[in-house]
């Protein structure tokens, strides 16, 4: 059974850093002829966005532009794991960030349906 989970949110005060992870459990992410993983987030009322992806093969890497410079995404295959460094942090990036796994490269990156499976989240508040 395939799962994601988040760990690494809380609570900081603008200009901060927080460091996300997200560890997979059963499958390897070294072992897809495509894998993306993203980085997704959710404020209340809001619809979820797409924070970072990485193209688990290639390392190549996306992020919006409200994250660009501030928020790096990584992966480490020997822990099966993504990571999201945060830095900078402003207020307006206070949500529940979750992780997703693509299994496939048709559909969307930007598109929460077109990927395989979510993680459960973690909040992240950023006060000013």
């Amino acid at each position: 059974r395939v799962q994601l989970v988040e760990s690494g949110g809380g609570s900081v005060e603008t200009g901060g850093s927080l460091r996300l992870s997200c560890a997979g459990s059963g499958f390897v992410f070294n072992t897809y002829s495509y894998l993306l993983m993203a980085w997704f987030r959710q404020e209340p009322g809001k619809a979820r966005e797409v924070v970072a992806t990485i193209d688990t093969r290639s390392g190549d890497t996306t992020y919006d532009d409200s994250v660009k410079g501030r928020f790096t995404i990584s992966q480490d295959n020997a822990k099966n794991t993504l990571y999201l460094q945060m830095d900078n942090l402003k207020p307006e990036d206070t949500a529940m960030y979750n992780c997703a796994a693509k299994l496939w490269s048709d559909g969307s990156m930007y598109n929460q349906y077109d990927y395989n499976f979510h993680g459960q989240g973690t909040q992240v508040t950023v006060s000013s």
